[in-house]
């Protein structure tokens, strides 16, 4: 019961932030707010970290992914992942505007956005097993560990290749070129696990 109140006090938290979000994307944009959209685009700060921020933005990433599969929802999972992307869209389009580069380096919302969906097909095979969603302790027990670090590196493999269409996507204008292509690079994260699985048989 306690995660059900949680959940409809986040959703409308999202709610409020996104009526905000769609006034701060105005031009009536404070500086203040500006400020803290451009905050959350860098990954709270992650991507501000000189070497490798998108590695970073990756390894909060994994964190977003975690605090999605908690509540042992399937919905929560996909609900989640959608939320996140569309604020991704708008936050780093924000983020763009005010640091007057394309796809700014620093800004890793997208990164942490798209990494759940790096792990569907995993979270897929082990529904189909158990039943029911993996719980946390579960998925990130040293059993799982290697699969883990392997999604996390493919993910980043992905990202930096570009193979297509994600390259091509980030002609797309906006927040929409930064962050449609790191979930294009996720979905080629999960051919790979489908690969690797099916030859082992599932």
């Amino acid at each position: 019961m306690g995660w059900e109140i949680l959940l409809a006090l986040a959703l409308l938290a999202i709610v409020l932030f996104t009526h905000w979000l769609m006034r701060a994307s105005s031009k009536s944009l404070g500086d203040s707010e500006s400020r803290i959209l451009l905050w959350i685009a860098q990954g709270f700060g992650a991507g501000r970290i000189p070497i490798a921020p998108g590695t970073f933005g990756s390894l909060l990433g994994i964190v977003w992914f975690a605090l999605l599969l908690a509540p042992g929802r399937l919905w929560v999972l996909i609900l989640g992942t959608l939320v996140g992307f569309a604020l991704s869209v708008w936050i780093c389009g924000v983020a763009e505007r005010k640091l007057g580069e394309k796809d700014p380096g620093s800004v890793v919302l997208d990164e942490i956005t798209a990494m759940p969906v790096c792990f569907f097909v995993q979270v897929g095979i082990a529904k189909w097993k158990a039943g029911s969603l993996p719980d946390v302790v579960h998925f990130f027990s040293a059993h799982h560990w290697l699969w883990i670090a392997a999604i996390f590196a493919a993910f980043r493999l992905f990202d930096v290749l570009k193979p297509w269409p994600v390259r091509q996507s980030q002609s797309l204008p906006g927040g929409w070129g930064i962050t449609v292509d790191d979930f294009l690079a996720a979905g080629y994260v999960n051919l790979v696990v489908v690969v690797i699985e099916a030859a082992n048989g599932f």
